[in-house]
């Protein structure tokens, strides 16, 4: 019986991790970028080391999940937790989902701003049928849109690349800042949080653990270590790739923003930088289509990343409440939704206020991390979920350690920033302890919630015994996906969902 080379097997585990990729280069974390590099130079480096470091270990851990007990992460929620309990976790999900949209809706009215001129409130409301028209193109076949917009989004990465070659950042400075972690003040831990909410969205752990599915993983013992290990440096590669996107534009604003030569107009910009003033950071590589080139990678980093989030979405509703939308509703509702503080903030503020406004969103999804990240964490660990595939009580504990560190971090920026706030605000005082009344107790409920989910006992079993054929060859046939005379029909029965690559509309 012919056996596939293991190169043409990884071959076909490729594409979930270059998928969930993209939402590592969308405009939430360009915006995060750009600010970082302006104002902190090289310092916060390490933290985007550190984030992409545990981006790999979490994502391997979705990945597992689903491809061992055949489930999603979502589903794997909806049998293990409570009705009430389950019901919460999905509206976190969801708002996840919704801030995470929010910076492509923002990132794709800056793109049109800079290529047509249209005010930003437009081209908030023009958000709203671009990705739906970019939707329905995937009739012509996903794998060749997201192709299109992976090859948009590399020649920006290669822009910066170039950039970064001319401007020449001081070695030194770069490896101690990879290496050398540094706070300046309370500002450098808020923008920290937000490189980290960048780096690592809920949503994405939801998506790669039901991507995984869309590949026929036979349900035998090495068949599935396989699939485990493929899915593992599909995503290992994808995510050095956009390590070394995140590094290079933080590098080359760094470099630009904190030379001692600067002029004037370079300065102002570099004060106010944001998405749409980002250019001219391009200007020695690109001359005079660096506006251009940048607008369109931006556009299509914002579409693609809008993608990611329409089946993130999906599955998290699939999953938790069994319930099915058409994309292009699902899309249109969270689109909706995500358009609405969008158009407020870009009418009021205008372009800073939204550039603020993305910032936001990705400190929020830091936040909201620990209600995804604690069950994924739980259930990889768990006999009754995982049984003989549970992962390595090693990458266990180091993900336990960073999961633990990083939101305690959020909390302690949390606490102190709201306390800080108290203190000087300019409210009467007796408007201080009316907030403080309703803050305090939901800065409680947040910690106890999440107490609750780390500490709970899980109950619900979901795993199944893996085939074991008594006839070598028959076994052999089990572990290649084949089928024949001597396998059990059980064999077939392989769980995954349709592949996204082979279907125009996935649903």
């Amino acid at each position: 019986m012919f056996q596939k080379p293991r190169w043409r097997k990884f071959l076909s585990y490729v594409g979930p991790g270059f998928l969930v990729s993209m939402a590592y280069i969308d405009p939430g974390s360009m915006e995060t970028d750009l600010q970082t590099g302006a104002n902190y130079t090289f310092e916060l480096l390490w933290v985007i080391l550190i984030g992409f470091t545990f981006a790999l270990i979490i994502q391997s851990l979705a990945a597992n999940l689903g491809v061992s007990t055949g489930k999603h992460l979502s589903e794997l929620c909806k049998f293990e937790y409570p009705k009430y309990v389950k019901y919460c976790l999905w509206l976190l999900a969801e708002f996840a989902v919704i801030c995470a949209d929010i910076p492509e809706v923002i990132g794709t009215a800056f793109a049109l701003n800079i290529l047509f001129h249209l005010p930003l409130w437009i081209g908030v409301l023009i958000t709203g049928l671009s990705t739906l028209l970019l939707l329905g193109l995937q009739r012509y076949g996903v794998q060749k849109l997201e192709m299109l917009i992976s090859v948009l989004i590399l020649v920006m990465a290669a822009c910066f690349f170039g950039e970064m070659n001319y401007v020449k950042p001081p070695v030194a400075a770069v490896v101690k800042g990879l290496f050398v972690p540094r706070l300046s003040g309370q500002g450098a831990i808020g923008s920290a949080i937000a490189l980290w909410g960048s780096i690592i969205v809920p949503h994405n752990l939801f998506l790669y653990s039901a991507l995984v599915l869309s590949r026929k993983v036979p349900r035998s013992v090495r068949a599935i270590n396989d699939a485990c290990q493929f899915h593992l440096i599909g995503s290992g590669f994808a995510l050095v790739v956009a390590f070394l996107i995140n590094v290079a534009i933080i590098s080359v604003t760094g470099t630009i923003c904190s030379a001692n030569n600067m002029s004037d107009d370079i300065a102002n910009q570099c004060n106010n930088l944001n998405l749409d003033s980002a250019p001219f950071l391009l200007k020695n590589v690109l001359g005079r289509s660096s506006s251009i080139i940048y607008a369109i990678a931006l556009l299509a980093s914002g579409q693609s990343a809008s993608i990611t989030a329409t089946y993130s979405g999906q599955f998290i509703m699939e999953g938790f409440l069994d319930l099915k939308m058409r994309l292009w509703i699902r899309n249109l509702l969270t689109r909706c939704i995500a358009i609405a503080p969008s158009l407020t903030v870009t009418i009021i503020g205008g372009s800073k206020g939204a550039a603020q406004l993305i910032i936001i969103t990705t400190m929020v999804l830091a936040f909201e991390l620990p209600f995804a990240l604690i069950p994924l964490l739980k259930f990889s660990n768990s006999n009754p979920k995982m049984g003989p595939h549970k992962n390595s009580i090693y990458i266990m504990v180091i993900a336990w350690i960073l999961g633990v560190a990083l939101t305690g971090f959020n909390l302690y920026y949390l606490i102190t920033a709201f306390v800080g706030w108290l203190i000087h605000s300019k409210l009467p005082k007796i408007a201080n302890v009316f907030i403080g009344i309703i803050v305090f107790p939901l800065m409680l409920i947040y910690v106890l919630a999440i107490l609750y989910l780390t500490f709970r006992k899980d109950t619900a079993v979901t795993f199944t015994e893996p085939i074991t054929l008594d006839q070598p060859m028959a076994q052999n046939n089990v572990e290649q996906g084949l089928s024949n005379s001597y396998e059990v029909v059980e064999a077939d029965h392989i769980p995954y969902s349709e592949d996204l690559v082979d279907i125009p509309l996935p649903e």
